[in-house]
């Protein structure tokens, strides 16, 4: 998936929301500033990460877009919209948790996330409707919630929002979009 597809889904939903909000300074107006890219993820991998346009820090605040179950893994080790909804949960959760460490912040340290959840979109796959289909996004949510819980001190876990939507680009059923305060600022790359 071409990752500026989904940086301008993400783009236009952030700028409508600045739109809506009065705060067009914050989202449309930034220049990112070097920040480093999220680590890859897999034992002994390397795998690239989206950079600089979609996750920088400004002013102590670390802004990041974009994170889903695949970010940070090797394409050999993708996880297909067919997996378990868990799954991509706990491979979301972690590539969050490598980024903000990362850029020098810690779990604890995050301000606010925005979470989008997804029914599978997949060739033999019935997707619900109706009832069954507000009954299979609350067992996404209620699934979410258990895990989303264990990565976060007790009574430190932030504000959040969480939609559920159509479409989420790539082959993951969750995508992460927030922002986190600097803690432990990394060291300048010479």
């Amino acid at each position: 998936m071409d990752t500026n597809t989904r940086r301008n889904f993400f783009g236009k939903i952030a700028a409508a929301a600045a739109v809506l909000t009065g705060a067009a300074k914050v989202f449309g107006q930034q220049t990112p500033a070097a920040a480093p890219a999220a680590p890859a993820g897999g034992p002994g991998k390397e795998a690239p990460h989206r950079s600089g346009a979609d996750h920088h820090t400004r002013d102590g605040i670390y802004y990041f877009s974009g994170t889903g179950s695949n970010d940070g893994y090797p394409k050999e080790d993708h996880v297909l919209v067919t997996d378990p909804f868990e799954k991509h949960v706990t491979r979301t959760m972690e590539a969050l948790k490598k980024s903000v460490e990362h850029a020098g912040c810690t779990m604890d340290s995050i301000l606010h996330l925005q979470v989008f959840l997804c029914l599978p979109l997949a060739d033999g796959v019935t997707t619900p409707t109706g009832k069954a289909r507000f009954d299979a996004h609350k067992a996404q949510y209620d699934a979410l919630n258990k895990i989303y819980g264990t990565y976060f001190s007790q009574g430190k876990a932030p504000s959040r929002a969480c939609m559920a939507v159509e479409w989420i680009p790539g082959d993951s059923l969750i995508e992460i979009v927030g922002s986190a305060a600097v803690v432990n600022p990394p060291a300048a790359d010479k």
